[in-house]
């Protein structure tokens, strides 16, 4: 009796994955990733996959009915790394993609009219990029983001909205991305109040510089680069876009005391003024039309606040 109970129950389940299967191949259209709008740092790789690569990169698409599959993979096999979505304007969650996953993300909605979802990489860029290779669906049309101006931010972990999602996992555990969550981050916080469109341009841990415990790589040795890293050959295509604003929140790192672990030279003034000066002249070389915003932080305290805030006048007035 118990044996057959078990046949049963394993022939429901296999029922059951069927039935989801079927699901997936019955979408009435596939939207492949060349035919997807993106905005932020992105890669049509050679395999004609999206590869999602800076903090908070986004793409939206419509389509009718109560769900879509997305076909998301990873570089890294034994990596993992996160998504989160919204649908028809409301936020919902992250979701977490394995490396060696093969299986679509199927998202499901209430109602079978016409909805709208949007995408958007919840870390950043040295996270590793994230694959889309298409998206199934009924009725689906990839759709842009509204006209509206640009507001690029630069900067580090704060900028890429590092330890501001503890819904899986608390501060403390797990790996460093696993609280990552740019998508509330303060650059879309504020251009989704203002209703302006942005980028992400940040790194955990860098400066202008230096970064937080090691003399570098800095903000201005990797900013052309496509995903932030010194060894990728690629450059970024600056003319993709024309910011009104560029908001760079730099200097933390600069002013950490570092690890304890490796040598930490005292903080060099002249050396912070004369990188930023000229990190400045390169972000106006890329946008000549833009307005430079020069921000401080809440994360520095004390002395070496006065120091950041007297050293972002001095350069406001050189």
């Amino acid at each position: 009796m118990k044996l057959k109970i078990f046949y049963l129950f394993t022939a429901l389940i296999c029922l059951f994955q069927a039935s989801q299967a079927n699901t997936v191949k019955n979408y009435t259209d596939t939207l492949y990733a060349k035919q997807l709008k993106p905005y932020g740092r992105y890669l049509l790789n050679d395999q004609n996959k999206l590869e999602m690569i800076s903090s908070a990169v986004h793409f939206g698409f419509k389509f009718t009915g109560d769900s879509c599959a997305i076909y998301a993979q990873l570089n890294q096999s034994q990596g993992h790394n996160y998504i989160q979505y919204e649908i028809d304007g409301v936020y919902q969650k992250r979701i977490r993609i394995e490396g060696n996953t093969t299986s679509p993300i199927i998202l499901s909605v209430k109602g079978r009219g016409e909805h709208t979802i949007w995408i958007y990489k919840a870390t950043e860029a040295h996270t590793g990029a994230i694959q889309i290779s298409k998206i199934a669906a009924n009725h689906i049309k990839a759709i842009k983001v509204h006209k509206a101006p640009l507001i690029e931010f630069i900067g580090n972990s704060i900028t890429c909205g590092a330890a501001s999602d503890t819904t899986d996992f608390a501060c403390g555990t797990g790996e460093y991305h696993d609280q990552h969550n740019a998508y509330l981050a303060y650059g879309p916080r504020v251009s989704r109040k203002l209703g302006v469109n942005y980028i992400m341009s940040s790194v955990s841990g860098i400066g202008i510089y230096r970064t937080w415990n090691m003399e570098g790589p800095s903000m201005p040795k990797v900013y052309e680069q496509i995903d932030f890293k010194t060894d990728t050959q690629q450059k970024w295509d600056f003319k993709k876009y024309s910011p009104k604003i560029v908001s760079i929140a730099l200097g933390t790192n600069d002013l950490s005391n570092g690890d304890g672990k490796n040598v930490r030279k005292p903080f060099d003034e002249k050396i912070f003024l004369d990188q930023y000066v000229n990190f400045i002249k390169l972000v106006k070389s890329k946008y000549p039309k833009a307005q430079i915003a020069l921000l401080s932080s809440p994360m520095v305290k004390g002395k070496s606040r006065d120091i950041l805030e007297n050293c972002l006048n001095s350069i406001k007035k050189s």
